[in-house]
């Protein structure tokens, strides 16, 4: 009889022992188990971006708009050119490693250089090229010759002969090189030009004469006597 006690007290133990051992076990299964679904959930809430959803599409712009930029800087001169011939080119500057006149490399070129990504001024406006041929004759922002387009590429830096080219031109040749810039840059300058000269030519409509229903009545024999007290 005490032996049958004493198996049954170890069987007791023995089961409370694998039902601990079983709780252990399923209590780390249902972290992980957590664990894994928690995961998979920021997974699901975040997935990995789509070749449509890429923002390399917008950065592939932004480096077209630049390089657009940068071939329309470097072109423009020569339709300021076309259409200012009188302009002086101040092309004669001799390069220091070839020792040759870099006729390319002209008064225009270097100002919309200057303009565009020494000062960082936007070229669509007309305000700011007059800021920047303000700087040429010394009335707004200092120049400097280690910056100025060309000064470390010539035998001599041309900001002196441009600044003094600049100078030279006459306030309507001036006005019409900054609108001759605009123009070339921000293709809407013209037409807003247009709107506004034809809204100003508009006939405006007379103000119609004002006419008085009743007419004023003649003054009569006896009023004067309306004025006693």
């Amino acid at each position: 009889m005490a032996m049958e006690k004493l198996e049954l007290t170890n069987a007791t133990k023995q089961r409370s022992n694998m039902q601990r051992v079983l709780g252990r076990w399923l209590g780390l299964g249902t972290i992980a188990l957590s664990a894994t679904l928690s995961c998979h959930s920021i997974a699901i809430a975040n997935p990995t971006p789509t070749a449509s959803e890429s923002p390399t599409p917008q950065v592939d712009r932004h480096i077209a708009q630049q390089i657009t930029q940068r071939i329309r800087v470097r072109e423009v001169w020569r339709q300021v050119y076309e259409q200012l011939p009188d302009l002086p080119l101040e092309n004669e500057y001799v390069q220091l490693e070839t020792g040759d006149v870099d006729a390319e490399d002209t008064l225009i070129s270097r100002l919309i250089r200057y303009h565009v990504y020494v000062k960082g001024r936007p070229p669509q406006y007309r305000l700011d090229w007059k800021l920047t041929l303000a700087d040429y004759l010394g009335a707004n922002d200092l120049m400097f010759e280690g910056v100025y387009p060309g000064g470390n590429e010539f035998e001599s830096n041309p900001l002196y002969g441009d600044r003094e080219a600049i100078a030279d031109l006459s306030r309507s040749q001036r006005d019409e090189l900054v609108h001759t810039l605009t123009s070339l840059f921000n293709p809407q300058y013209l037409p807003l030009l247009e709107a506004a000269a034809n809204q100003q030519e508009e006939p405006t409509s007379p103000t119609p004469e004002r006419l008085d229903r009743n007419p004023p009545r003649q003054p009569q024999t006896g009023d004067a006597q309306l004025l006693l007290p």
